[in-house]
């Protein structure tokens, strides 16, 4: 409130730029009104042309419009140009009225009159004009597009899904297959995909059209899919269905409630701030603006971006292009379809602050440049531009990319809804983006992602990142790649290439990338994931709650001072000459290490959680400096990791930093967020024979004596013994049971409680995680899916 109050502030003194002319937008005026507050016109659109016609009389002239609380629903993206600013000396300001709540809907009325029709569904005759719906909301609510399965919000795929959701048997069933749409993750979990059905082949099965949706092509998943829009799945409260061919719209209300309001999306964009390098709009402020109604955009992410798992759609809600010194404050994006904001090209000092973002159906923010702006670019994993065609010239072509800019202090939760590539704040191609104090929690994929190192330089600090990766794998909380010029698919060639020219490198990724002061959890992945070449970045005074750090196959990575609480750090495949560097940190299981020869430029100074795991270490040759014990954290069940006086952390130069300082600050986004996921134990201090551990709600111990070994029908005391599995729990419906002994983890023997929860997270990204259990004397193998 306090920064409304400010920026209100200064838009009241805005006359020393010039004089300040007011326009006043109300869904109670009429575009006849001259604009003032007491004959506010109607429309946006109105507004706009009133501020044209004065931005004509004076270029400089500063313009407050300001919009009366009340919906309005736009029939055309309101498009922002130089026309209506251009200049430095001048601001448009665009916001609702103090205290009240302007509502921009991307979404139209719609007159009905609902007949009966049968199994408790009502129909109403819809005009002829009106040939497509994506999204329909009664009495102000988003209902369900009638679907199979049936809309579970406790769901952890899609809100329900099943592997027969387009069977033969099932198509079979539908009057009309053509016009459904089908949603599936990746097969490999790495996001998702969308398809329109067109009709059915002579097998009967669905003849699909889409797909393009990821970058890495590998097919549908064999069960987490569902599918929509189709009349004899409407089977339930809150379905709806839309019959374009004979007009009607079909709706399964509560309790023969029928709606008081009904409105349909329409449009998908609803401001776009459209300029260019060469002609810039500038100082355009929005602020204290609900962006809501707008239609979903999942078949138009069309566009793969360089060598990763995406493809995009360039638009939003909001959409800026061609903008310098743009500010979005104060904003409210709900249940918008697609992406919230979409910072695209060229964008000098856009800042996104202090906005609330609630299930969108893609990204929250997205800063992403053009692939013109690239030298040498490539789209797909397995491509790659030769060295004998391959441009050398050190970072971007040109300018047509987002720089300078910020997404700060807000709140985005539960986004990702429906397109599940998707990430709270996602980088593409751009440079110097700060990403700071935003909360970010409940979504399927990363919190943050930075798709490659073009070009770098961005500062990613004091964000809170928690209960993320819930419907994708192999990903962290915080996910990179750096899939860039000197990145090869075939490691060989990488190697050679980057031994003859260490400068490859930093052909793209030209300035450091720096991820500080953050908390961040992953129960799915790792907190923090630098994978297939990320190269470039310092990595300092992190927490890292659950999944530990992950640096794969890059170059030049920093990593100091940062906490891994129940977990470790995950060297992948690491280069001969990486220049990698491991210092002063505290991990609190042993490392993790895959397919590692060589150990970068230094891993030492570090705490371990016992003498083991510092053993394990040294004898890969690292840590020779580094020492074993606990930790002493200052207050463990509150999340204050900072470490006592005498702690061992201390001795091998680890510095304690603030707990306080994570997430957003604004109070009343505070107040919407999810409580943080704070670990309940720390599992390396547990010890004794009598160590009790808790895993996905199941009690966990070590076998302890004759009698335990005797009830298990053990030969000896090794294993982890679950003792106590709630019907209700995780654990059982993962397939375990009360009195089952863990042997052994991917083949890995478990020797006590301890081991299984190491050894678990380790293996705790993977889709399915094989697990050897004893039972009634006998060894059987559970799959643990994620």
């Amino acid at each position: 409130m306090l920064k409304w109050i400010l920026l209100y502030s200064v838009m009241i003194a805005l006359p020393a730029f010039g004089q300040t002319q007011r326009i006043y937008v109300s869904p109670s005026g009429t575009n006849e009104n001259s604009g003032t507050k007491e004959k506010p016109v109607a429309s946006l659109h109105r507004a706009q042309e009133l501020w044209r016609a004065l931005r004509s009389q004076n270029k400089d002239a500063s313009i407050q419009v300001i919009l009366r609380g009340g919906t309005y629903y736009l029939d055309s993206t309101l498009v922002l140009t130089p026309e209506d600013n251009a200049s430095m000396q001048g601001v448009l300001f665009i916001m609702g009225y103090p205290g009240e709540t302007a509502i921009l809907s991307g979404a139209q009325p719609l007159k009905t009159t609902w007949q009966n029709w049968q199994r408790g569904i009502y129909r109403s005759p819809v005009p002829a004009a009106v040939t497509i719906m994506d999204r329909l909301f009664i009495n102000g609510q988003q209902q369900v597009l009638a679907r199979y399965p049936n809309y579970d919000p406790n769901a952890r795929f899609y809100h329900g899904v099943a592997a027969d959701a387009i069977s033969p048997e099932r198509i079979k069933t539908w009057k009309q297959p053509a016009g459904a749409t089908v949603h599936a993750l990746h097969r490999a979990e790495w996001g998702g995909y969308h398809y329109k059905v067109t009709g059915v082949d002579d097998k009967g099965e669905a003849i699909l059209e889409g797909g393009w949706q990821n970058n890495r092509q590998m097919g549908l998943h064999p069960q987490n899919r569902f599918v929509e829009n189709v009349l004899e799945e409407l089977d339930t409260a809150r379905e709806w269905y839309f019959d374009a061919k004979e007009h009607y719209l079909y709706y399964m209300p509560q309790a023969g409630n029928l709606p008081a309001t009904v409105q349909y999306a329409v449009l998908k964009d609803l401001i776009a701030i459209k300029g260019s390098a060469k002609a810039p709009v500038k100082q355009i402020i929005l602020n204290n603006l609900q962006f809501a109604g707008n239609a979903r955009t999942f078949m138009e992410t069309k566009e793969p971006l360089l060598r990763s798992d995406w493809a995009i759609y360039r638009g939003g809600a909001l959409l800026i292009e061609g903008a310098e010194f743009c500010y979005v404050s104060n904003c409210v994006f709900n249940e918008v379809g697609g992406n919230a904001v979409f910072v695209n090209n060229y964008n000098r000092h856009v800042n996104i602050d202090s906005c609330h973002i609630y299930k969108a159906g893609a990204s929250g923010i997205a800063f992403v440049g053009s692939p013109d702006a690239v030298r040498s670019p490539a789209f797909e994993y397995n491509t790659f531009v030769p060295f004998t065609t391959m441009d050398f010239e050190q970072g971007p072509l040109n300018d047509n990319y987002p720089k300078q800019c910020d997404a700060k202090d807000n709140l985005i939760q539960y986004i990702g809804e429906v397109e599940k590539q998707s990430a709270g704040v996602h980088i593409s191609m751009a440079m110097n983006i700060k990403v700071a104090w935003n909360t970010i929690h409940n979504v399927p994929r990363a919190g943050i992602n930075v798709n490659e190192g073009t070009w770098g330089g961005h500062i990613i600090e004091h964000n809170d990142v928690y209960n993320t990766v819930l419907e994708t794998g192999d990903h962290g909380a915080f996910n990179s790649w750096g899939r860039d010029r000197f990145w090869h698919p075939n490691r060989r060639v990488m190697d050679s290439a980057t031994t003859a020219n260490i400068g490859l490198v930093t052909l793209d990724a030209i300035t450091q990338t720096v991820i500080r002061h953050n908390r961040f959890r992953c129960d799915h992945g790792w907190d923090i994931d630098l994978d297939d070449g990320s190269s470039n970045y310092r990595i300092y005074n992190n927490v890292c709650l659950n999944g530990g750090l992950k640096l794969r196959e890059g170059f030049f990575r920093i990593v100091e001072n940062n906490i891994m609480i129940n977990n470790s750090f995950h060297p992948h495949v690491w280069f001969k000459n990486s220049g990698d560097v491991f210092t002063h940190n505290i991990v609190t299981t042993s490392y993790k290490p895959i397919r590692i020869d060589v150990w970068g430029k230094e891993v030492d100074y570090n705490l371990f959680p016992d003498a083991a795991a510092l053993a394990a270490a040294q004898a890969n040759g690292t840590d020779a400096h580094s020492v074993a014990g606990n930790p002493q954290f200052v207050d463990f069940a509150k999340g204050d990791y900072r470490v006592k006086p005498g702690s061992k952390a201390l001795a091998v130069g680890f510095k304690n930093f603030p707990m306080n300082e994570f997430g957003v600050r604004i109070k009343r986004l505070q107040a919407k967020a999810a409580p943080v996921p704070l670990p309940k134990e720390l599992y390396s201090q547990k010890s004794g024979t009598n160590t009790t551990l808790t895993w996905r709600g199941a009690t966990v111990k070590n076998i302890d004596g004759l009698g335990e070994r005797s009830a298990t029908g053990l030969p000896d005391e090794q294993g982890a013994y679950f003792i106590k599995v709630p019907a209700t729990s995780e654990a059982a419906k993962n397939g375990f049971r009360t009195g089952d002994v863990v042997l052994k983890i991917e083949n890995a023997k478990v020797r006590n409680a301890k081991d299984f929860i190491s050894f678990y997270q380790e293996h705790a990204w993977k889709q399915e995680v094989k697990i050897e259990v004893f039972r009634n004397q006998q060894s059987l193998e559970l799959t643990v899916k994620k």
